[in-house]
Order: C-alpha cells, then sequence, then structure tokens
C-alpha cells in the first residue's frame, strides 16, 4: 500500500543514532575493530535515515570521506550518528558521525565523519521522488550548503580527472615515477 509522502519533511525526522558494542570478532589481525565492519555498520545508519526520511527503499550510490581518525576498541561501546542533509529529487545526502565510548573510562573519541549518498526506490525498483528537506536550525543550513558545495567540488573533480586520464599520454609522463617506488619491469 502507498501512502502520501508529505512535501517537506525535517531534519529531525531522519535523525537516528545506531549503537554497538564492538566484540572480539570484530578486530582486525592488529586487534583493532576492522573498518569493513565499520563500513558496515555506517551503510547500515544511512540506510535508516535515508529511508525514514524517503518513506521508501534506499540504496547507496557512494560514499565520500571515509577517513579512520581513530582506532576503535575492542569493548568499547561504537554510536553513528547520522542524519539528512541533502535532499535532491530522488538522492538523499547522509552525514554520518562515529564516535567511540571506552565505557570503563568515559572517554569519547570522534573516529569519523562520513556522507552516503543514497537514491531512493520505488517498488519496481525506480528512481522514487523524495521529500524536501525542512532545515530546523543554522546547523543544518550549514549543512545544506555544504552539502551543495561538496556536490559541485565532486562533479567538478570527476570532470577534470576524466579529461586528464582521457588525454593521458604515459611515455610523456614517465618522470613522474622518478620520485616514487616503483620499477618498470617490462
Amino acid at each position: 500500500m502507498d501512502y502520501p509522502k508529505p512535501d517537506f519533511r525535517p531534519v529531525s525526522y531522519s535523525r537516528v543514532t545506531l549503537t554497538e558494542l564492538m566484540i572480539p570478532t570484530y578486530a582486525n589481525f592488529g586487534g583493532k575493530i576492522h573498518g569493513g565492519i565499520l563500513l558496515s555498520l555506517m551503510d547500515k545508519v544511512a540506510y535508516a535515515a535515508a529511508s525514514k526520511h524517503a518513506g521508501s527503499y534506499c540504496v547507496t550510490v557512494s560514499v565520500d570521506g571515509v577517513n579512520f581518525l581513530q582506532p576503535v576498541e575492542v569493548g568499547e561501546l561504537v554510536s553513528l550518528l547520522a542524519s539528512v542533509n541533502y535532499v535532491g529529487r530522488t538522492s538523499l545526502l547522509v552525514g554520518i558521525k562515529v564516535i567511540a565510548e571506552d565505557v570503563r573510562s568515559g572517554l569519547v573519541k570522534h573516529t569519523n565523519t562520513s556522507y552516503f549518498t543514497m537514491v531512493a526506490k520505488d517498488d519496481s525498483g525506480s528512481p522514487t521522488p523524495v521529500p524536501g528537506l525542512s532545515l530546523e536550525s543554522p546547523e543544518d543550513t550549514r549543512r545544506f550548503v555544504e552539502a551543495i558545495k561538496r556536490r559541485e567540488f565532486k562533479e567538478r573533480y570527476r570532470l577534470e580527472f576524466d579529461s586528464a586520464v582521457s588525454t593521458l599520454a604515459v611515455p610523456l609522463e614517465l618522470h613522474l615515477l622518478a620520485q616514487e617506488r616503483c620499477q618498470i619491469a617490462y
């Protein structure tokens, strides 16, 4: 059954927090929590925030800015705070802040900030329009404007990079390898 979607939903409607205890099976060979575990949790919370706002199934189309600022330890509580920062016609940009808390000491550390672009889908799997975003605070407005700028920079970078690659003449660029740790072995 299709429910009518509102024209706009407030940012607060999409806010989601996912908290999970980091257990030993999540650890990598170095004893820290595996980055793939954190990425999976970020994808889940992005889905939850986007789907709440959209009122429909959403899929991840890109991930920007996954920088692991600090390691996450076994035994810490990891909280992922997410909200929709920007909406297009069928797309949503979800901002995610990841924090880890050592429950014994009370120390809280910011470990990641990331941005997931999601697209809303209808029952047939086609992109479907999403409600607009009602900005409730100056912070919401800042995040929306930053998302516009992020999209502009990303598109500009893509066009510039595609142009550079399409005209790349490798023999003329071999000087770039002089200070790199590589050798040509052919």
